[in-house]
């Protein structure tokens, strides 16, 4: 369906490799880099090139069917564009990004908006720390550290 809206709303045409890419943003629900989005296109579609993936995720901003976050590290991170508004939690140890709802951000950009006479059309929030699994890890080695050194 996002092809086809593409070739409507934009002109362009719709390619294999757009499927492709569009495709894989869709189904695969999480937060990939340009890299990533490549190696795994390639299996699909083996002549596609790293600056293809650039260039069309580029169009897809453009054309909104997918959003941009630069999450851990400062490196892009793309997602299909989702119908409600979230944020992410992102763990800076392993890199999982785990997307949570914040109604709460709304209310705050809506107050902070009339309070400075600044109409705020977009907002973001992302929340760095450590997963779940994460922590039970670093928790397991500080245990057996003090064990071993107890």
């Amino acid at each position: 369906m996002a092809a086809r809206l593409m070739k409507v709303e934009s002109g362009e045409r719709s390619t294999l490799q757009r499927k492709v890419l569009l495709q894989l943003l869709s189904q695969t629900g999480s937060h990939m880099t340009a890299d990533e989005l490549y190696w795994k296109a390639r299996e699909r579609h083996s002549r596609l090139s790293l600056s293809t993936v650039y260039r069309n995720l580029e169009l897809f901003k453009r054309l909104g069917l997918v959003e941009e976050h630069r999450l851990e590290g400062g490196r892009s991170h793309y997602e299909a564009k989702a119908e409600a508004r979230h944020h992410h939690l992102v763990c800076l140890a392993c890199g999982e990004v785990e997307e949570f709802q914040c109604p709460l951000s709304e209310e705050v950009a809506s107050k902070v908006g009339r309070e400075k006479g600044f109409k705020v059309v977009d907002s973001e929030a992302r929340l760095a720390g450590y997963c779940r699994h994460c922590q039970e890890y670093s928790q397991g080695a500080q245990q057996r550290q003090s064990t071993k050194n107890g």
